[in-house]
């Protein structure tokens, strides 16, 4: 940082593997879709000598434009790792999607990268999903820097920029969001606005003039001086307020000159401790130069002001079976501990994973232990299973680079792990170890879909099971009561990506069909059926009489049956076949098709045959009972009710119970969460929050989450009801 101004890249270029931990720096760069986050990733790589200036790599890679190298489509929707050298450091740059369906990329970054890079546009500022993300690395106190980009635009202001995002991130103490640089504008243009043209250091009060495409090094003038002092001696206390030494401050406003080295040592100490977070400039360079503005800086920032991977604390770790074991944080000499943090297939190489390193060395050829657990509702199979690994290698686009290793703190890229899945631990094969999971999203879109042909029938389950496999935010339902396929997901950009890859990837083309709610239905009081089945022709004949009492019964209850048969009327050993009739009578519904539940089914009497009557003509009967009961009786549709919980900005409090009350929704308590946001409980129908995921986006844009959870099943209002009906009827 500021004691590197004179610093050249040195040994720059594409990263190899790392030797030691203290040389790895892990950033994950976070901002909103369009906030110029792989524009970034690109000017960084061309800085440090990953790409030259035609965009060709350095080390003669034949693929041409850095563009296609890094494929931006779908790097908009999915976690990718850029790993660079500088100075000496090994660089992995994880860059996350911005689209809010993508959450689940985002975290598998936080959770690989010891700091954050929150990257700001001047021209569109802090959105609200930015801000629950910056949340989310407080909470766990991960190191952050903002770096402000799109500085180009007409309307952009490096200063209006610096204070918005001071207000968004600083909480009670906005001086810990400063600049350690200022921008230096040029002659205005036609249109009246002034380019950026270079940086001044504000505490080593240098220029950095990138006009020319590359970095140069100068005195600022006198006159700009005076300019950028006030900025200087708010950056001075900002540091020493974060400062360890106590003394600091005192001698500071006794007039006392501290010395450059014990300021950069102590923004250092602060950047690296999560308690002060430095705001720089970025932006990428002119055709055929060599360095963007600000990228200098940045690399700097990360390789002097970010932790090493000796500085995070690991996530818990057990055995399999759930037995607490201590694992020493990043040694490479310890137990093998590494987490598979993406999941993707490669049409030519096939399953590949991406890895991050926790404890020991992973090599390849190597026979490990891979341990998954917990995700077993979302269609992901536990299992611990011995594999052996395939090549590990660095990515760079299309291109990979063969790595020897890869010790504790760095990450790789493993070929051929054919059971891995995102989220699982790989151990050693004598030691197996588990890591505690990071918290996945819960996906709330419903996506109802089924195969377009006979073809894709046969190839779906297979499509299905590796699509999940690579994405735990996703979940695959079969629904026993609806009898439909449902790829439950984030949102409708996820669902739209998911249905690509099925077509793409897997060759499955499927159909997307309306989402069905697991209806139910129940008596309203109490009817009594008699189910009479005589039938003789010629042979032997068959003959059940049964006469039946249907009561409804308390929520939860299910189907009871009694029997009261007094005197023999039916014989003991078809009084199971009446219940049996009865009961798959239920399943199948007495009004709309929907299956029967809580009500008490009681046998009072019947006939039976000494020759004609069987099993089967008591179960056809005690079928028709029930729906002869049905027939003159009120019969509800049960709905099913969810308690939806939606943590809100207090600005739009009222507009989301506004809106819950309009799909049938009752509100039952709010609370104060902090922050300025609300907790919102409702009670919904599960019928009315089908695109409910989507729709509070909107509503919120985008500051909004929610979770819901199944209480019970309660009865239709009969408009609704009378629609459901006249649909059963059409489709039959």
């Amino acid at each position: 940082m500021g004691d590197k101004a004179n610093a050249h890249p040195g040994a720059a270029g594409r990263a190899t593997a790392a030797d030691h931990p203290a040389s790895v720096r892990n950033v994950v760069l976070v901002g909103h879709s369009g906030s110029g986050k792989t524009t970034l990733v690109e000017a960084l790589a061309l800085t440090s000598g990953a790409v030259n200036r035609a965009g060709r790599v350095e080390d003669g890679g034949t693929v041409s434009d850095y563009d296609e190298i890094e494929h931006r489509q779908q790097r908009s929707v999915q976690l990718s790792l850029v790993p660079v050298d500088w100075d000496g450091y090994k660089i992995n740059i994880l860059d996350t999607p911005g689209y809010a369906d993508f959450v689940g990329e985002l975290r598998a970054g936080l959770r690989a990268a010891d700091a954050a890079l929150f990257v700001v546009s001047a021209s569109d500022g802090v959105d609200g999903s930015t801000r629950m993300v910056w949340e989310e690395c407080a909470a766990v106190g991960m190191p952050r820097a903002i770096v402000i980009t799109h500085l180009e635009a007409a309307r952009a202001d490096f200063e209006e920029m610096t204070r918005t995002c001071a207000e968004a991130f600083g909480g009670d103490d906005p001086d810990a969001v400063l600049p350690l640089y200022l921008p230096l504008h040029g002659d205005p243009g036609p249109d009246g606005h002034a380019p950026v043209t270079g940086l001044v250091g504000l505490l080593t009060q240098r220029l950095f003039d990138y006009s020319s495409g590359e970095r140069k090094d100068a005195e600022p003038a006198p006159a700009q001086l005076p300019l950028i002092a006030q900025a200087r001696n708010r950056l001075i206390e900002g540091i020493i307020a974060e400062s360890e030494d106590e003394t600091l401050m005192d001698r500071y406003l006794g007039g006392e000159e501290i010395d450059l080295k014990t300021l950069v040592q102590d923004l250092e100490r602060a950047v690296a401790r999560g308690t002060f977070f430095p705001v720089l400039a970025a932006a990428p360079a002119a055709e055929g130069a060599r360095q963007g503005l600000g990228t200098v800086e940045l690399l700097e920032l990360v390789t002097g002001g970010f932790p090493t991977p000796l500085e995070r604390e690991a996530p818990a770790v057990t055995t399999p079976e759930g037995r607490a074991r201590e694992v020493r944080a990043c040694d490479p000499d310890g137990p093998l501990v590494a987490e598979i943090v993406k999941t993707a297939s490669d049409p030519y190489v096939g399953r590949v994973s991406l890895v991050r390193v926790f404890s020991g060395t992973l090599h390849p050829d190597a026979t490990v232990h891979v341990s998954g657990h917990g995700l077993a509702d979302r269609g992901h199979e536990d299992h611990d299973v011995d594999e052996r690994v395939g090549a590990l290698s660095a990515p760079f686009g299309k291109q990979q680079r063969t790595l020897t290793h890869c010790i504790a703190g760095d990450l790789a890229c493993v070929a051929k792990l054919s059971r891995a899945e995102t989220g699982d631990t790989l151990s050693a094969k004598d030691d197996p170890l588990l890591m505690e999971p990071w918290q996945m999203p819960d996906p709330l879109l419903p996506l109802a879909i089924r195969a377009h042909s006979k073809a894709d029938e046969d190839k779906l389950s297979q499509g299905l099971g590796r699509l999940v496999a690579e994405d735990p935010t996703m979940r695959l339902e079969q629904n026993q009561d609806t009898h439909q396929v449902v790829l439950w997901c984030l949102g409708e950009a996820h669902a739209d990506v998911a249905l690509e890859r099925l077509r793409s990837r897997y060759g499955v083309q499927v159909d997307v069909v309306p989402h069905k709610v697991s209806l139910r239905e129940t008596f309203a009081g109490r009817a009594a059926g008699r189910g009479r089945h005589v039938k003789q022709s010629g042979g032997h004949g068959q003959f059940a009489i049964c006469e039946i009492e249907v009561e409804p019964l308390p929520n939860g209850s299910g189907i009871e049956f009694v029997d009261k048969v007094v005197g023999g009327a039916v014989p003991r050993q078809f009084i199971p076949s009446v219940e049996k009739g009865v009961r798959a009578q239920a399943a199948k519904g007495v009004s709309a098709g929907y299956p029967l539940i809580d009500v008490r089914v009681t046998l009072l009497d019947g006939k039976a045959h000494s020759v004609d009557s069987s099993d089967a003509a008591f179960q056809t009967a005690g079928a028709l009972a029930l729906r002869e009961a049905s027939a003159d009786a009120r019969i509800h549709l049960l709905e099913p009710v969810s308690e939806v919980t939606v943590l809100v900005g207090d600005e739009y409090v009222g507009a989301v119970m506004s809106d819950l009350s309009g799909r049938r929704g009752r509100v039952v308590g709010t609370e104060q969460a902090g922050g300025g946001r609300t907790v919102v409980r409702a009670e919904v129908p599960e019928i009315e929050i089908g695109r409910y995921a989507v729709d509070l986006r909107s509503l919120s844009h985008g500051t909004a989450r929610f979770d819901r959870r199944y209480v019970r099943h309660e009865p239709m209002p009969a408009q609704v009801a009378e629609k459901v009906r006249e649909q059963a009827e059409d489709a039959s």
